[in-house]
């Protein structure tokens, strides 16, 4: 009698390429999720049951009650995102299950787009599109649509890690001067190579032409953008979010942004996301908003999806994940 082993079931909460999802079914029964849109919160607690495996994105809330709902028999939580504050990673491992992340993959995508969206926002690029679009543009004068210089501003960059310094390289191309703050860094050598300055979060504030933020989003860094953050900046500041949209109040922002308080804004994130269409600061021109694309390169989110199916596959086996976020549980429970 021949014995066969079954397959690890696995649920996979978002459509990806045909091409890694037949790589998945190779050792894995695969429940997929085949549209764009997140499940629904019920549907997600319906489909984790009996799990062995979870594949989920930043925008799934893996709590404790996804954890109750798949099982004694989950294995292994599989993040296809660097950030992962969208699990209770406390939960996972005090159940003894290693939680996975993407990072390093898109460090040089994200610092791209950030710099885009700076360079958008300061020559208002977005509104020149609208004024052609709207048939406004009809010669050409001295006061339209100016914006700031960038060449030999002051960068400040709030979280010097992997993104941060990103930024900070394409930076030197415009002889910009940079500043940082980040705890976790005061005396980095990378900065001191490149001649970056290490500041208070006051003085960055109050010093920087552009502001970019690269910090993740805990406790201590939620709204630290708030009403008292953005009344010390510049009139003529540009501030850049491609972090969280935690790490900004929207409200304060947007009367920032009305009463001239800053010169504009450019976010890749918002809180909630999707911002809601009624959102007051949709109805402003001096603020340009993606939707959550930064890391969005063919070739940065084909090598995150394999990262993430490459960290299900070591934990289905019992191994160790290669990109773990609490690795404690190897100890704990190894």
């Amino acid at each position: 009698m021949i014995m066969t082993t079954a397959k690890p079931r696995v649920f996979i909460t978002r459509l990806i390429p045909d091409e890694k999802l037949a790589i998945a079914s190779q050792f894995c029964e695969v429940d997929l999720w085949a549209q764009d849109e997140p499940p629904p919160r019920e549907t997600l607690l319906e489909r984790v049951r009996g799990i062995d495996g979870l594949f989920s994105l930043l925008t799934d809330k893996i709590d404790r009650e996804v954890m109750e709902a798949a099982g004694p028999g989950l294995k292994v939580i599989s993040n296809c995102a660097v950030g992962f504050d969208n699990i209770d990673v406390t939960e996972a491992t005090r159940r003894g299950i290693p939680v996975g992340n993407t990072p390093g993959v898109l460090t040089d995508t994200t610092a791209d787009f950030a710099f885009a969206l700076l360079m958008a926002a300061a020559r208002r690029v977005v509104e020149a599109d609208g004024f052609v679009r709207r048939g406004w543009w009809k010669t050409w004068g001295l006061t339209q649509l100016l914006g700031q210089d960038i060449a030999g501003a002051t960068l400040g960059i709030l979280g010097f890690g992997r993104i941060g310094k990103g930024v900070a390289q394409r930076a030197l191309g415009f002889r910009m001067h940079i500043l940082y703050y980040d705890p976790l860094c005061q005396d980095d050598p990378y900065a001191a190579q490149i001649g970056a300055h290490c500041v208070d979060l006051d003085t960055l504030l109050r010093e920087a032409d552009f502001i970019s933020l690269h910090v993740p989003l805990y406790k201590d860094t939620y709204h630290l953008i708030d009403e008292a953050a953005l009344r010390k900046m510049k009139p003529t500041a540009i501030l850049v979010n491609t972090a969280r949209g935690g790490v900004v109040d929207l409200e304060a922002l947007y009367q920032a942004l009305k009463e001239g308080v800053i010169a504009g804004a450019a976010l890749d994130v918002s809180e909630p996301e999707p911002i809601p269409l009624e959102h007051p600061l949709l109805t402003l021109e001096n603020v340009v908003i993606a939707p959550h694309i930064a890391s969005a390169s063919v070739a940065t989110r084909y090598r995150m999806i394999q990262i993430a199916l490459d960290n299900l596959m070591l934990g289905l086996n019992g191994e160790q994940l290669k990109y773990c976020v609490n690795p404690q549980v190897y100890e704990e429970f190894g």
